[in-house]
C-alpha cells in the first residue's frame, strides 16, 4: 500500500467569471520510507500541491488517499486531526513560539493531542535529542541560532511519529552552510526511515532527495529517481 497516492487530483479555483487551474489531472503515488523533492516555478501548482498532500486543502477533483484512506472528502475537524497526528510540517519561517522554550514548542502537537504531561515531555526531550539539541531544550527562539530553530521546528514535526515530513522550502531563510546541516539531518532522517516530501525551487536542495517530481501548469512533468550514494 502507498503512503500517499493521487488519482486525477485537480483543484480550480474561481476568480470573478474565470477558473484558474491550480493542478490538473495529477496522479502521484509515493511509497513509505521514500525521500522526494517537488520542483517547479512560480505559479506551477507545487504550493496547491504541498497542501492537498498536507491536508490543508482539499482537491476540487479527483481521490487523494493517504495511508489507505481517503482523506479528499473529510471535514474540517477530521483533516485537522489527520493533520495532528499523521503529518509533520516544517516551515521556512520556523513559526515557533517566541516566549516559549524549545521544549514547549515541540510539546504543542502533543497537548494538542491530549497526551498527558510528562508523556509529552518525554517525548518532545527525545524529538529534541534526535535531531542534536539536548543542550537547548530551555532555551527560547531569540537564544537560539537560525539552524537551532529550524532543527526545534523539525523536532516538532517529528515528536508524534508522523507518516509523513513535509517541509515547505526548509532552508530558505537559512545561510548556505547552515542549509546545508538542515539536509544533512533530513539525510539522516531519511536514512532512520522517514518520508521526506520537501517542496523546493532550489536543485541544490532537491539533489539531496532521492526522487524529483517535477510540476509545470499545474501537471506533472517529469518524475526522477536518482540512485542513492
Amino acid at each position: 500500500m502507498n503512503l500517499i497516492r493521487l488519482v486525477k487530483v485537480g483543484r480550480y479555483y474561481r476568480m470573478g467569471s474565470e477558473v484558474i487551474y491550480a493542478l490538473q489531472e495529477v496522479d502521484l503515488a509515493i511509497d513509505h520510507g521514500e525521500y522526494v523533492a517537488i520542483m517547479g516555478p512560480s505559479g506551477s501548482g507545487k504550493s496547491t500541491l504541498m497542501n492537498i498532500i498536507g491536508c490543508l486543502d482539499r482537491p476540487t477533483s479527483g481521490r487523494y488517499e493517504l495511508e489507505g484512506v481517503d482523506v479528499s472528502r473529510m471535514d474540517d475537524n477530521q483533516l485537522a486531526d489527520v493533520r495532528n497526528r499523521r503529518v509533520g510540517f516544517v516551515f521556512q519561517s520556523f513559526h515557533l513560539l517566541p516566549r516559549s522554550t524549545a521544549l514547549h514548542n515541540v510539546e504543542l502537537p502533543l497537548i494538542y493531542a491530549g497526551l498527558p504531561a510528562e508523556q509529552r515531555r518525554l517525548m518532545a526531550l527525545e524529538a529534541l535529542a534526535q535531531v542534536g539539541l539536548s543542550d537547548r531544550v530551555h532555551h527560547r527562539p531569540n537564544e537560539l541560532s537560525g539552524g537551532q530553530r529550524q532543527r526545534v521546528a523539525i523536532a516538532r514535526a517529528l515528536v508524534n511519529r508522523p507518516a509523513l515530513l513535509l517541509a515547505d522550502e526548509p532552508t530558505g531563510n537559512l545561510d548556505s552552510r547552515t542549509g546545508e546541516e538542515i539536509l544533512a539531518l533530513f539525510d539522516a532522517l531519511w536514512r532512520q526511515g522517514c518520508t521526506i516530501l520537501v517542496v523546493t525551487h532550489e536543485e541544490e536542495v532537491a539533489r539531496h532527495a532521492r526522487r524529483i517530481v517535477r510540476i509545470r501548469d499545474g501537471r506533472i512533468a517529469a518524475d526522477e529517481r536518482r540512485s542513492v550514494s
